[in-house]
């Protein structure tokens, strides 16, 4: 069985729990998970709102919780939960 490589400083800081993941998931957000679910798919608020089709403007009020994603929103920050790479392979081929 081959061993899993430890992991760095770095990715351990950007690690998404699995209880933010499955509170995302289920679209129960908590201060803080949107920021952390950017970090873990490793964007910048620039790119991960491109990614997303939205202004970084709500992407920083919904980081900092001065507005709650509903609807299309949330829908977006479930699939990215769920699906991280098809967020980076939106930015990808947007580019």
């Amino acid at each position: 069985m081959a061993t899993r490589p430890e992991l760095t400083e770095e990715e351990l800081g950007r690690a998404l729990t699995r209880a933010q993941r499955q509170r995302i998931v289920a679209g129960d957000l908590q201060p803080g998970d949107v920021a952390a679910l950017r970090r873990f798919v490793c964007l910048s608020q620039e790119e991960f709102a491109r990614a997303l089709g939205i202004s970084v403007h709500t992407l920083r009020n919904w980081e900092q919780d001065r507005v709650t994603p509903d609807g299309p929103g949330l829908a977006l920050l479930r699939i990215a939960a769920r699906h991280p790479r098809i967020i980076r392979q939106n930015l990808e081929s947007a580019a």
